[in-house]
């Protein structure tokens, strides 16, 4: 091999001298030549094919008289070899014939003459080699001299006939790769000769070639996969039509790799720039089309990578560009449980690498081209709003500003496109611009979930601006910014999301002051109550969209839509429902921040024919001459009835009762929201006297008890939330802390399950001050709901289970808690040490109690009194150094 390269070399400068010695060697008669001599001539035709020309005929003369007394091992394939590149060199010759002297008339007859023989030869003789590197060798040498034969008709018929041996040879060698690399040399020849294949012959190597690339057990490796790739290629510049209805019916049955393969060999296509490929892309899409939704997850990944090979393609065939929409769609159907509100979200690998792998489609999508801005715009926008598709908002985004920025820069200037692309943007269904600003506002209010999805939201409506509202330019150019800014200044692990959501909110309600359309902002409010129905129940999502509606009606100048909408919630919502009743509370407050007297009327007007109604239902009676005979009738005969009807009275009492509960707490929400100055002014007469109202049933349901206790606590927050209320005096004190003392005293265990101590405190801190008798009956009747309570050991022994007695241990010990809180919020309410004396009373009793438990619990409520007083004391002195320090009250 040394001494072959060294004469090789030697021949850059002296060839002729080279080749003369070669051939003197290879003519000396009655032996083999040496295998320096065979390796040497076979470099010398690779590397100097031209040169080569001229000692063709001899060469082959040569050889043909030694062919006979080769045997096997090295020398044949040495032969093989120079057969091999002495072919080839006469291949180049005719495809670069004006750079050689060598006579052109003639010269493929005189070729073929030369080869035909020892073609004859090898083929008779050494096609049946069992060592494997003979079969390589001979492969090598059998497709090299037929490429030269296919230039005569004469001898096409028997070099097509070796053609099918040579695809026979995939079964027989264990290195499939040289059969292929031997394929694609003749088809690369027969684009010179221009002579097609026979069309059984085309259809064994389209058979062949995809059984190669779909055979699992034998995987072809990356450099192997691009030769049976460009075999495809080759031939159907050819048979165009044929090669696609083959791989077509490819797809319709058969293996996954099968499937696989096809669409495969299908996407090499779409990359081939022959036109005669090129006029088959709508045959080649279609055919693609048809195994969009096959279930195997490998042939819908070479789907997708079919399209990706497509779009980067083909710029500016309008048909091209509407299989975008195939990524949104499997995007959609991988995401599973993903799609936004799911409570349990899980993902296999492959629909996880199938989702990855279409946002890196979308992401590399060139919109660039010309004529793009108007080809891809209607095709994209329209995937912004649906829900499933929000898991791709960054790359969507991403392509989305890329072509509004094209838009601008473009400004009046139309961009020439595709004559179907004005024809498919008036078909494309646009979504409203209301439809935008509240899926983008969805995105963006949940960073903790995609923080980059939540920077893409608001870039997103920053760049569509002027689409969704002409007004909100100005706006938009300054708030946007700012929670971009707070997004970047924050982690996952520091960002707050509910002071993120009432950030985001906070912007929609900015954004809707400089809209005075009203039109607009009705089909806003439309277009959250759509997507309310669309989302799923009790997520994150809806809870959202329901306090985004409030905001919405807030800003809407349309009143007669703001109450409709109002008496529709009231009206449908299920009581019963926890998220839907908390939905329904966050439309109607926030609403009250800009239409409080409307929504406050609306509510009242709704609550009074409500519990109009249902004493109606619920005092109706039969009435009769005779009770005892109706009666006896009535068990011997109709008994289902009876049954039946005290059911539905059951259920009508429950569902009423929940439905006060409810009306209660929309009450309090209204308070929260209320604007401070008109909430004094009502507080009283409109919202707490209706929660006192609504909370007077005789047995009340644990969502009625939970109702009151939240709803006095929640107004009495909003009334100190006010700020300087001057002489303001909430006269439904007094009675609304008679009823709360009322509920301890007939269920002091209850009272403590609904912290109702916690509405006493918040009540407490209000005016007017309660008289010392009503102060002293708070402390007595709150001290003996706790402080008499069984013993620890009496606890115990009446729960069935463990958990059950430590679970009423905790709400004993939360309910010691918040007596010392009330107790504390009591003397900072006094400015006398009056009501200080009033707890030593009250206490003493029980500081003396023959019950040890009751003395130790009494002890415990001091300790906290104490301490309040020691805080109050400390306070003062920071505040009067001159005050008496053995006093801790000035009297």
């Amino acid at each position: 091999m040394a001494a072959s390269d060294v004469l090789v070399a030697l021949a850059r400068s002296h060839f002729h001298f080279v080749m003369s010695e070669l051939q003197s060697h290879l003519k000396a008669m009655g032996k083999v030549p040496d295998e320096i001599v065979l390796l040497t001539l076979g470099k010398m035709a690779h590397s100097y094919a031209l040169q080569c020309i001229p000692f063709v005929g001899m060469t082959l003369l040569a050889l043909r008289a030694v062919l006979s007394r080769v045997g096997s091992g090295r020398i044949l394939c040495a032969v093989c070899s120079v057969l091999e590149q002495w072919s080839k060199g006469v291949n180049t010759y005719f495809g670069k014939r004006e750079q050689c002297s060598f006579p052109r008339k003639g010269a493929a007859a005189r070729f073929s003459e030369a080869i035909y023989p020892v073609f004859c030869y090898v083929v008779e003789n050494w096609l049946d080699c069992r060592e494997e590197e003979a079969k390589q060798a001979v492969l090598g040498a059998v497709a090299a001299m037929m490429s030269v034969l296919l230039h005569e008709e004469q001898h096409r018929e028997h070099a097509w006939e070796q053609l099918l041996w040579l695809l026979h040879q995939y079964g027989e060698v264990r290195d499939p790769s040289r059969v292929t690399k031997s394929l694609s040399y003749v088809l690369e020849t027969l684009e010179g000769v221009q002579t097609p294949v026979p069309r059984g012959t085309a259809l064994a190597i389209s058979t062949a070639v995809h059984r190669q690339l779909s055979d699992v057990t034998k995987e072809p490796g990356p450099a192997h996969k691009a030769v049976l790739s460009r075999c495809v290629v080759l031939q159907a510049q050819m048979y165009a039509e044929e090669t696609v209805a083959f791989l077509r019916s490819q797809l319709s049955g058969g293996s996954e790799a099968g499937r696989v393969a096809a669409v495969g060999l299908l996407a090499v296509l779409v990359r081939s720039d022959a036109p005669a490929t090129r006029e088959k892309l709508p045959q080649v899409v279609e055919a693609v089309g048809s195994v969009c939704d096959d279930p195997s997850a490998q042939v819908r990944r070479a789907v997708l990578e079919f399209i990706r090979e497509l779009l980067s393609s083909v710029g500016q065939s309008c048909w091209a560009w509407d299989v975008v929409g195939h990524i949104f769609t499997e995007f959609s159907r991988t995401s599973g449980r993903l799609v936004a509100g799911g409570l349990f979200p899980w993902e296999t690998q492959e629909d996880g690498a199938l989702r990855a792998l279409c946002m890196d489609i979308l992401g590399s999508l060139d919109v660039s081209l010309r004529g793009m801005t108007r080809l891809l715009w209607p095709r994209l926008l329209q995937y912004v709003v649906p829900a499933q598709y929000s898991g791709m908002l960054v790359p969507l985004s991403h392509c989305l500003q890329a072509l509004v920025e094209r838009r601008e820069r473009a400004g009046c200037k139309e961009e020439e496109e595709e004559p179907d692309a004005t024809e498919s943007q008036e078909q494309a269904q646009l979504p409203a611009p209301q439809a935008l600003l509240a899926r983008l506002l969805v995105v963006a209010a949940a960073p903790y979930r995609s923080g980059e999805r939540a920077v893409a939201a608001l870039q997103l409506l920053q760049a569509l601006h002027g689409r969704i509202h002409r007004a909100l330019g100005a706006v938009w150019a300054t708030e946007v910014p700012l929670l971009l800014q707070y997004l970047e200044g924050r982690t996952e692990s520091s960002l707050d999301s509910a002071e993120w959501e009432h950030r985001v909110l906070k912007f929609l309600r900015a954004s809707l002051e400089p809209i005075e359309d009203k039109a607009w902002t009705v089909g806003l409010s439309q277009e959250l109550s759509q997507q309310l129905g669309s989302s799923a129940p009790s997520s994150w999502e809806k809870l959202f969209l329901h306090k985004a509606l409030g905001t919405a009606l807030a800003g809407c100048q349309d009143l007669r839509h703001v109450q409709r909408q109002v008496l529709r919630f009231l009206q449908e919502t299920n009581p019963v429902e926890l998220s839907e009743v908390q939905g329904m509370i966050s439309v109607v407050a926030r609403a009250a921040e800009e239409h409080f007297h409307l929504v406050l009327d609306t509510v009242t007007m709704f609550s009074a024919a409500l519990t109009r109604d249902w004493f109606y239902q619920t005092s109706m009676g039969w009435k009769v001459k005779d009770p005892g005979f109706c009666l006896l009738f009535l068990f011997l005969a109709f008994f289902p009835l009876l049954r039946l009807q005290q059911v539905r009275q059951q259920h009508t009492t429950e569902r009423a009762q929940a439905t006060c509960a409810v009306l209660m707490r929309t009450y309090s929400g209204i308070a929260r929201h209320a604007p401070k100055e008109q909430l004094l002014s009502h507080v009283d007469k409109e919202i707490m006297v209706n929660i006192l109202r609504l909370s007077t049933a005789k047995q009340r349901a644990s969502q009625l008890k939970l109702a009151l206790v939240q709803s006095i606590t929640e107004v009495s927050c909003a009334i100190q939330a006010v700020g300087d209320c001057g002489s303001f005096e909430l006269s439904l004190k007094q009675e609304a802390t008679r009823t709360l003392l009322d509920w301890i005293k007939r269920e002091p265990c209850d009272s403590l399950v609904y912290g109702v101590f916690q509405a006493l405190e918040e009540l407490s801190k209000l005016r007017p001050p309660l008289s010392r008798e009503e102060s002293r009956k708070l402390l007595s009747v709150c001290c003996q709901s706790v402080l008499s309570c069984p013993s620890k050991a009496r606890m115990n022994r009446g729960r069935k289970t463990v958990r059950a007695a430590v679970n009423m241990q905790l709400l004993h010990r939360r309910g010691l808690e918040d007596l010392g809180h009330l107790m504390g919020t009591l003397l900072e309410a006094e400015e006398t040490s009056v009501c200080f004396d009033d707890m030593v009373h009250v206490l003493k009793g029980w500081l003396t109690s023959a019950k040890e438990w009751e003395r130790e619990r009494a002890l415990h409520v001091c300790a906290h009194v104490l301490g309040a007083c020691k805080e109050r004391f400390e306070l003062m002195v920071s505040r009067d150094p001159s005050a008496c320090p053995g006093a801790p009250f000035p009297r």
